[in-house]
């Protein structure tokens, strides 16, 4: 009887550690890109983002905007360049990348929602929000 209870431990605790082993293979990476200045960060940023994800693919992305950076997701921005954002802000959404534009700008530099792009979201605080992120939801913290 002894005997056989032990073979049983054993034969749970390889399952215990088979079933830790593959749910940390299915385990993707979690990353929140920090952006408060367009002119210096946007396209850089952009670009950091779809080679992530071009190496990563099954990275979880957040892109937190405030300050300067919620220009990023102006329905009509564009780098100095002329390149739009939109349509690169549209293609990385369309990957799965979600971006946030902090209420607080708004608020400070008097700005209308409608003015952002239907793939932007809104949260009240994105100091506050990167930092959750980081402390509550296990994502890396990157300032491109």
């Amino acid at each position: 009887m002894i005997a056989l209870a032990r073979s049983l431990v054993r034969v749970c605790l390889a399952a215990a550690i088979c079933v830790g082993a593959s749910s940390g293979a299915l385990a993707s990476d979690k990353v929140v890109y920090h952006i408060d200045d367009v002119a210096t960060q946007g396209l850089k940023g952009l670009r950091n983002i779809r080679n992530h994800l071009d190496v990563a693919p099954d990275t979880q992305i957040v892109v937190v905007t405030h300050a300067n950076g919620v220009d990023l997701l102006f329905e009509d921005g564009k780098h100095p360049s002329g390149t739009a954002y939109a349509p690169l802000v549209s293609a990385l959404k369309a990957r799965g990348v979600r971006f946030e534009v902090c209420e607080i700008t708004l608020k400070n530099r008097s700005l209308e929602r409608e003015r952002f792009s239907m793939d932007a979201e809104f949260t009240p605080s994105g100091v506050v929000r990167i930092g959750r992120l980081q402390s509550r939801e296990g994502f890396a913290y990157i300032r491109p």
